[in-house]
C-alpha cells in the first residue's frame, strides 16, 4: 500500500503519454491503495483520497492532458450512522483540470460488498467531455449490459472501465499497474492505457477446463459490449509480474492484464497491452468514426430510441419493471 509510490509511477506514464501527444490517459482500478480492505492502514489511506485527487487535477492541468485516475476509494461518514462507510470511485477530469463527472461503482464483486458501498439505484450519467460524451463502469459493471443500454441511450459514445481483477489482491503490497493512454482528437481519438489484473477470477471448475477462462471473458465480452452498443470501450486492467518472478512468460502472471479498446468492425486495439499481463503502456489511436459508422449499419441507438420498442424494462413498462 505505497500510495505515493504508486502516484508517482502512474504520474510518470501519464507524463510520458502527454508528451507523445495523447490525450486522454486511463488507469487501473485501485492503482493508489491496491485492495487489502483487511489491513488496518487501509481506511486511513483511504482518508487521503482529495489529496490524490488534487494531484490528479494539478497533473492534467500541468500536461494538458484528459486523466480517469482509475479509481480512488474514499472513506466518508455516514450521515445517519456516523460510522465511516468506504466508496469506489472512478472520476472523469479534463485537460484544464475540472473534475466533470464521478461514478460509484454500482456492481460490487463478491469479496468487495463487506466493505464497500454500491451506488445502488443512482442512475448512470453520460458526461460531456472535450473528447465527446462518454460513460463511467468500473470492473464488475462490465458483465451487466443493462449498464452500457443506460449510458448509450443517455447519448454516450465511449465508454470507460478501469479495472482490477484478482483473488491475490489480498497479499500484494505495491500494485504494479498497466496503462491505457488514448490520444484523441476530436473525431480520431488517442488514448493511453495503463493496465493491472489476474486470470484466475474464474471458479476452480472453470479454470480446470480453460486456464484462460478469464481471459476468453473478458476478450469476448468487451467485443460484445462496442457491436451491441455501436461504442467504443476503453478497458483498463491490471497488470504485473508472472508468480515466477524470473518467467519472462505472461501465461504464469497473478494478473489478467488485457488492457484494450474495443470498438466496432475491428475488435481490440491496443498492441502493446491487449495481449499481456505484464505492467505497461499502450497509446491508441481511435476513430470514432467507427463508432457512427457501426450506428448506421447496426442501428442500435435508433431502436433503443423508439417510443414502441418492445423490451418495456428499458421505459420502465409492464409487471412493474422500472426504468434502467
Amino acid at each position: 500500500m505505497r500510495i505515493e509510490a504508486n502516484y508517482a509511477k502512474a504520474a510518470k506514464f501519464i507524463q510520458d503519454a502527454a508528451s507523445q501527444g495523447a490525450q486522454l490517459a486511463v488507469l487501473p482500478e485501485y492503482h493508489l491503495t491496491n485492495w487489502v480492505p483487511e489491513d488496518p492502514q487501509f481506511s486511513d489511506l483511504c482518508g487521503q483520497w482529495e489529496t490524490y485527487l488534487t494531484k490528479y487535477r494539478d497533473l492534467a492541468k500541468e500536461h494538458n492532458i484528459c486523466i480517469v485516475p482509475g479509481t480512488i476509494v474514499e472513506r466518508h461518514e455516514d450521515v445517519e450512522t456516523k460510522e465511516w462507510k468506504l466508496v469506489n470511485v472512478a472520476y472523469f477530469i479534463d485537460n484544464q483540470g475540472e473534475v466533470l463527472g464521478r461514478y460509484q461503482k454500482k456492481n460490487l464483486w463478491h469479496p468487495e460488498r463487506p466493505h464497500l458501498t454500491s451506488s445502488t439505484n443512482d442512475p448512470h450519467e453520460m458526461i460531456q467531455t472535450p473528447l465527446g460524451p462518454i460513460g463511467l463502469l468500473i470492473c464488475w459493471d462490465l458483465a451487466f449490459p443493462e449498464a452500457f443500454r443506460e449510458l448509450i441511450t443517455g447519448g454516450a459514445k465511449m465508454i470507460i472501465i478501469p479495472t482490477f481483477c484478482t483473488p491475490y489482491c489480498h497479499s500484494l503490497i505495491l500494485l504494479p499497474t498497466s496503462y491505457l493512454l488514448i490520444t484523441t482528437i476530436l473525431a480520431p481519438h488517442a488514448l493511453t492505457v495503463i493496465t493491472q489484473g489476474t486470470l484466475t477470477d474464474s471458479s476452480p471448475y472453470g479454470l480446470s477446463l480453460n486456464p484462460r477462462s478469464e481471459a476468453l471473458f473478458l476478450s469476448s465480452i468487451l467485443t460484445a459490449r462496442a457491436f451491441e452498443n455501436t461504442c467504443a470501450v476503453v478497458f483498463v486492467n491490471a497488470g504485473g509480474p508472472s508468480h515466477n518472478s524470473n518467467s519472462s512468460s505472461n501465461s504464469n502472471s497473478n494478473y489478467a492484464g488485457l488492457s484494450r479498446v474495443a470498438v466496432p468492425f475491428l475488435g481490440a486495439l491496443g498492441d502493446e497491452t491487449k495481449d499481456s499481463s505484464a505492467e505497461g503502456m499502450s497509446i491508441v489511436d481511435v476513430d470514432m468514426r467507427l463508432v457512427e459508422e457501426a450506428e448506421a449499419n447496426y442501428r442500435v441507438r435508433e431502436d433503443l430510441k423508439r417510443e414502441d420498442w418492445w423490451y418495456g424494462y428499458r421505459r420502465g413498462r409492464g409487471n412493474g419493471c422500472g426504468k434502467l
